[in-house]
């Protein structure tokens, strides 16, 4: 039996890492199979890449070589991670996945839908998450959050704009497609968030 996709995704200082884990501790207390990845990262290929990515660079790094970068490294999770987990009826739950490229790259950056759908079909055609639980929060208090647990990265240096906008986008796309699409309160506390949480992956463990 395969098994499921999920993924987490919100703006910065959304606590998605720390419901990831907790999310994964939940699953295995009930006896399956987890495995809990990132992006970018998940595989060598991509986390090579994840530094190119992350680390705050003084000459910039034009949104174009961001996308591409991103799903360069998303192919490669994707292809040597992601699918065989499933196919071997592994849960994979993944901190940030194409939503992330859309709300970053598209709602924050400016880059346009048309070559960044063009990108996501030829990576991953009709592969997509069976659920996605978008961490919603200000993203003033987001970034409040980021910059107290470590050293801004090269994401988490941009404006309080960029997040709002990248906000906005999250938000669009989950109101689309309510059936894929889980909107969380990122404001509550971690024990109350995975209480939902839990609550919410009540369909998929009954199929």
């Amino acid at each position: 039996m395969r098994g499921c996709f999920i993924t987490l995704e919100g703006i910065e200082g959304a606590g998605k890492s720390t419901q990831a884990q907790l999310l994964a501790n939940y699953l295995q207390s009930l006896g399956k199979p987890v495995h809990l990845t990132r992006e970018p990262g998940g595989c060598r290929l991509a986390e090579e890449i994840r530094s190119l990515l992350l680390v705050p660079r003084s000459e910039g790094m034009p949104p174009m070589s961001e996308l591409l970068l991103m799903y360069a490294a998303r192919a490669a999770h994707v292809e040597q991670t992601i699918k065989p987990l499933l196919a071997q009826g592994t849960w994979v739950i993944c901190d940030r996945f194409a939503d992330s490229s859309y709300a970053y790259q598209h709602g924050g950056r400016g880059l346009a839908l048309g070559p960044l759908d063009a990108l996501n079909h030829m990576v991953l055609g009709d592969f997509a998450p069976d659920l996605t639980c978008i961490f919603d929060l200000p993203p003033e208090l987001g970034l409040t959050r980021a910059h107290k647990r470590s050293a801004a990265d090269r994401f988490e240096q941009e404006s309080l704009s960029f997040f709002t906008r990248a906000r906005a986008v999250f938000l669009e796309r989950a109101k689309h497609n309510p059936n894929r699409y889980w909107i969380v309160d990122a404001t509550q506390t971690a024990d109350t968030i995975q209480t939902q949480l839990q609550n919410r992956l009540a369909s998929l463990l009954q199929n």
